[in-house]
């Protein structure tokens, strides 16, 4: 089964209806079928959380909390060896620190990275990228 690392871009590109949304649809209703593993670290979920609260205020950040939970993502919690992950990614690219924990947790699941945000063309060669808008 292909597994797949969402990063917060591509969900926020989802319900947002940005370029790419139907990209990431697709990836969600192949999970629905259970042809792909979507997942996501608690990290850029709060980050997908923070960006619509700062967008369109609490009630709809609560409201896609609660979207995302019907979704068929697993939400990874942080831990040590994630979080020394993101460290070194951080150290060594640069990145936004929430950036890396996705890029992390790709490598550690041998996953592909669901992204919009151009930051990761840095680590394309450690990461397969699944660009979700050009």
């Amino acid at each position: 089964m292909k597994r797949f690392v969402l990063d917060a871009s591509a969900l926020i590109a989802f319900f947002e209806d940005l370029p790419g949304a139907e990209r990431v649809e697709g990836l969600i209703a192949s999970a629905i079928d259970g042809k792909t593993e979507l997942s996501m670290s608690i990290v850029n979920w709060g980050e997908v959380c923070y960006s619509i609260w700062r967008t369109k205020g609490n009630a709809a950040a609560r409201k896609t909390v609660g979207e995302i939970a019907q979704l068929p993502i697993n939400l990874v919690d942080a831990n040590p060896e994630l979080a020394s992950l993101a460290v070194a990614l951080r150290a060594e690219y640069k990145m936004p620190y929430s950036a890396c924990f996705a890029a992390a947790m790709a490598r550690q699941r041998r996953a592909s990275l669901v992204t919009a945000d151009k930051n990761f063309t840095e680590i394309e060669k450690q990461v397969v990228i699944v660009w979700v808008s050009n």
